[in-house]
């Protein structure tokens, strides 16, 4: 596995409070069946990220997109993001969601609740695109048409709450914030 890169604060503290990421003492090292993208992650990667970054990595399969750093558990919709580029598991399928909304984002079918959440903001028109995990995205094989979060912040809304978590997060000028059920970070200006 290549050496695990520094996260901000911020991103550490959502990486943590999430269902696939609970904290732990970082002295577990249990043995962990954890598939991801239908490749089974060895014993070694995930006692390293365990390690590394003081979490247990809850038994499951899950979906990965290493462009964007979005997943989920296999056949359901996004439930998180994570540091996008890490060589986890195998190909994103186009199938991981189960979706059937004709709305493709990296190969990966989104899922319907995928599409409402993304109507909230703007109107999401069947398609294959693609994505980077700085929200630049176009259709698949052309140039950056669209950048997500500057429609988000055109509609008016920065706010993000994560359903399966009840983590939700967003940014108001310089000053972003996160809040979840026994905490909230805020930082910026």
């Amino acid at each position: 596995m290549k050496k695990i890169p520094k996260l901000s604060t911020l991103f550490l503290l959502l990486l943590i409070n999430t269902t696939l990421f609970p904290q732990t003492n970082g002295h577990q090292k249990a043995q962990n069946t954890v598939y991801i993208n239908d490749v089974k992650i060895p014993q070694e990667t995930l006692n390293q990220l365990s390690s590394y970054y003081h979490i247990q990595i809850i038994d499951g399969r899950y979906w990965y997109d290493n462009f964007t750093g979005a997943w989920g558990k296999t056949g359901g919709p996004c439930m998180g993001f994570v540091l996008p580029h890490m060589q986890l598991g195998g190909p994103l399928k186009t199938n991981a969601s189960n979706g059937n909304s004709g709305v493709f984002v990296n190969k990966r079918e989104l899922h319907y609740k995928d599409v409402a959440y993304l109507q909230q903001f703007f109107r999401v028109s069947p398609g294959r695109y693609w994505l980077d995990a700085k929200g630049n995205g176009g259709y698949e094989g052309q140039y950056a048409s669209f950048n997500l979060y500057q429609l988000a912040k055109q509609s008016g809304s920065t706010f993000y709450r994560n359903s399966y978590t009840g983590i939700g997060s967003g940014s108001s000028g310089g000053t972003s914030y996160v809040i979840g059920k026994d905490f909230s970070v805020i930082t910026g200006d």
